[in-house]
């Protein structure tokens, strides 16, 4: 069982997006503390397959992040099932999670699942518009969402999502000051070595994505 209290980083793939087996080679070998596979729109069964068994040649934890029950498949070392707080679509809160638990209650194996407090703060992103997030939040909205997962639900991982964006490194620093059992995980607008050195002053664990995908090179900077 691996223990997300100790990571600092990762780095997300988006099994709708290419990458070339030298550069996953790259990403897995960088010294990330896990790759996690998790996307927005394009997830299916197939892709998601085919990336984690690539993913599976190397030795870095293999993380999915649900976000379709067709694309659930065994073989990952971890599954984070986000539930998102700011979520209009009850669907996004606890229908998912329900119909899971639902069809698949029996078979789960619940050591290797983990649920995520979400909180998606870019009104643009895929996320946002999918989920009908209620973006304009002022940071004593975020916190309250933090507080929540940790004090409320109990929830392992709290995430505060910019995707794509950057954010607020005051905002990040009063979730992070916030949080003490519950793991911090931000991300989002991580371009730079910079850059991700002042959200891991922040937050427990930085997620890095879309910079993979933009520029390979200073996206394995990111590792502190």
């Amino acid at each position: 069982m691996y223990d997300v209290q100790e990571w600092k980083h990762v780095f997300k793939l988006d099994p709708n997006k290419e990458l070339s087996d030298r550069a996953l080679e790259k990403i897995c070998e960088s010294g990330t503390d896990a790759v996690m596979i998790g996307g927005t729109d394009g997830v299916t069964l197939e892709n998601v397959l085919d990336l984690m068994v690539r993913v599976r040649r190397y030795s870095v934890p293999c993380v999915l992040e649900v976000s379709t029950l067709d694309s659930v498949t065994p073989g990952f070392d971890l599954y984070f099932i986000p539930t998102v707080l700011n979520a209009s679509d009850p669907k996004w809160i606890t229908g998912l999670h329900h119909d899971a638990v639902k069809e698949h209650g029996d078979l789960m194996n619940w050591e290797e699942i983990m649920a995520e407090g979400y909180c998606i703060v870019n009104p643009d992103c895929k996320a946002a518009r999918l989920t009908q997030a209620k973006t304009e939040l002022s940071k004593d909205d975020i916190i309250a969402y933090a507080r929540m997962s940790e004090r409320l639900f109990h929830l392992p991982v709290f995430y505060l999502e910019y995707s794509g964006m950057y954010g607020d490194p005051a905002v990040v620093q009063a979730v992070g000051q916030e949080l003490s059992k519950t793991v911090f995980f931000y991300g989002g607008g991580i371009t730079s070595k910079q850059r991700a050195e002042e959200m891991a002053e922040r937050a427990d664990v930085i997620v890095v994505g879309n910079l993979l995908y933009e520029n390979l090179n200073e996206a394995l900077k990111t590792i502190l």
